[in-house]
């Protein structure tokens, strides 16, 4: 048995320096979020912010994964609000999922926060600011973190060569992205919203993505709760608090001042390393049948891996806490 133990630990000591930073190396973030459905997402950008104002990353975007028109000025507002009004905001392919929390708390956010001027704006469309952004980007230097459907990214692979960029969106990818970070699936196999909402499109990114991919499952962030500093705030010019304040009390039939941290965790992992936080398992085969159903084939190398706990849930709720309660630098 011992032997056995040595012989998984160096096993995980490999695959997890594929996930570590190079020393020096800066990520260039694309967040693509559905950040309406829930709103883990406002911890998850807030997370985003607060790691890009440490110098740790470069937000080069941001992109709604869901076809409704209060998403991408939801996420503009939180840009403006963290002091990067110029990061520019995609709007989600028109066959994305449509719909947001029965709550509605975009609607009512940009309600209450009309000062940042972000609703009548118009946003590019998803695959068009995709192209331009890793057009213009250094080769394998970009790490796009997904936290919602894959229809953005189903949209690029397939997109042809245009004004942009003389590559296809598959060329592109393999030249200009470094890792893809997901939010998606459960391990070793489940159904998980973020794929069952939209599997076709799941489908097709991961049996094509032509580099690697790492996984943050449902099962990660189901026991990670976060949140309650923010849901007891009482800062009236704070959008993150608000969020949180808000959600806490009309989310769901009952009131809670947490809430499950599943994209907080797969923004940590794009930025700082993997291994630091969790176990690195790999590689292996994601699949994804039509309804949405996953399973993990440890058998076949497909350059994808996933994440497991390392640590106990609180010693990470304590540092995505910290984190999400950052406030704005001046720029």
């Amino acid at each position: 048995m011992r032997f056995l133990t040595h012989i998984l630990v160096f096993f995980i000591s490999i695959t997890t320096s594929l996930f570590a930073q190079q020393k020096g190396y800066i990520p260039q973030i694309i967040f693509d979020t559905d950040m309406g459905p829930d709103y883990d997402d406002v911890g998850a950008i807030a997370l985003l912010h607060a790691l890009a104002d440490s110098g740790e990353c470069e937000i080069l975007a941001c992109v709604s994964s869901v076809n409704h028109p209060v998403i991408a000025p939801t996420i503009d507002l939180f840009n403006h609000y963290f002091n990067r009004p110029q990061i520019p905001v995609g709007e989600a392919v028109k066959y994305a999922p449509d719909f947001l929390a029965k709550n509605s708390w975009n609607v009512h956010l940009l309600n209450e926060f009309p000062s940042f001027k972000v609703k009548d704006k118009v946003y590019p469309a998803a695959t068009d600011l995709y192209r331009k952004i890793l057009e213009n980007a250094a080769d394998q230097s970009v790490t796009i973190v997904t936290v919602g459907f894959l229809s953005n990214l189903d949209a690029l692979l397939k997109s042809s060569r245009d004004k942009y960029s003389k590559l296809t969106g598959k060329e592109l990818v393999q030249k200009k992205v470094k890792n893809l970070i997901c939010m998606a699936g459960a391990f070793p196999s489940g159904s998980e919203f973020n794929i069952n909402k939209e599997p076709l499109s799941a489908q097709y990114v991961f049996n094509n993505w032509p580099g690697k991919i790492l996984f943050s499952g449902f099962e990660i962030g189901k026991d990670i709760h976060t949140g309650s500093g923010l849901s007891n705030s009482e800062d009236p010019f704070n959008p993150v608090a608000w969020s949180y304040r808000y959600n806490s009390k009309t989310y769901k039939d009952f009131e809670s001042k947490t809430r499950q941290s599943w994209d907080q965790t797969a923004v940590l992992v794009a930025v700082r390393p993997a291994d630091r936080y969790f176990y690195v398992l790999g590689p292996g085969h994601f699949l994804v049948d039509g309804k949405g159903r996953n399973t993990w084939n440890p058998d076949v190398n497909k350059n994808h891996y996933f994440i497991a706990h390392k640590y106990p849930t609180q010693n990470i709720e304590q540092l995505l806490d910290s984190l999400m309660e950052h406030k704005p630098v001046e720029k």
